[in-house]
């Protein structure tokens, strides 16, 4: 099953309560995931991200995009499960660069054991920011790996409260999570994702979480399908 005139009004219609939420906030974080190759000519931008883009463009001022693939983010070293113990987060772990780390609160040893990593770009925003929204892209059943990477450097933001028994710094940023699937689980993922964010301590707003799907055949996987599907995502989001 394809789509229905009915559906596009609906996802019109869920985006124009998007942009309403939105307009109620101050200062809002975009953060995008997903990706193409930047080599290819008239490279095109992910859904997602075209997505975020008009969103951004809508709120002006308000809103701050930051292209999550665009940086060198190194990936998390599992301190979480060290067999010498639970270290991550901890204090020895803090970036002690005023100018990457003005809050005092980015303590992420990959970012300490790593110079160039970028990942302080996106926590100096975040912890100035009073809302934040996730952007990807759903690749076999699960959010990219650009989303999951991220997701996993930033477990010491839940981490300080978690286990350190410090205090929750996210619980006054309301966060949200928007998906772009072709044909399969966007529906569960956003349920999973939504609870990270609640474990992580973020005030989850169920208004701001939903996922934009082609298909609910899981075995469409035509190339006409696919070229069927930014088709009616633009007829959707920006006709």
């Amino acid at each position: 099953m394809t789509y229905a005139v009915s559906k596009i009004k609906f996802y019109k219609n869920l985006f124009s309560k998007t942009v309403l939420e939105l307009q109620k906030k101050n200062k809002i974080l975009f953060l995008t995931t997903s990706n193409r190759w930047v080599g290819e000519k008239d490279a095109e931008q992910p859904k997602s991200t075209n997505l975020a883009n008009k969103l951004a463009q809508i709120l002006g001022d308000k809103a701050k995009i930051i292209e999550v693939d665009k940086l060198r983010i190194y990936t998390c070293e599992g301190n979480v499960s060290a067999g010498h113990g639970n270290n991550c987060g901890a204090t020895e772990a803090v970036l002690k660069d005023k100018e990457k780390n003005p809050s005092g609160c980015h303590r992420c040893w990959a970012s300490v054991n790593n110079p160039d990593d970028e990942l302080w770009k996106i926590s100096k925003e975040l912890l100035n920011s009073d809302c934040v929204v996730f952007f990807g892209s759903v690749r076999w059943g699960q959010m990219n790996s650009i989303y999951q990477k991220l997701i996993e450097r930033l477990t010491w933001l839940e981490n300080r409260h978690s286990n350190l028994n410090e205090n929750n710094i996210l619980k006054n940023i309301e966060a949200g999570i928007i998906a772009v699937g072709h044909n399969w689980h966007g529906d569960e993922i956003i349920k999973t994702q939504r609870g990270v964010l609640d474990f992580f301590g973020f005030k989850v707003n169920k208004k701001l979480c939903w996922n934009w799907f082609y298909t609910k055949d899981a075995k469409d996987e035509t190339g006409e399908s696919y070229i069927k599907a930014t088709a009616t995502f633009n007829e959707t989001f920006f006709q």
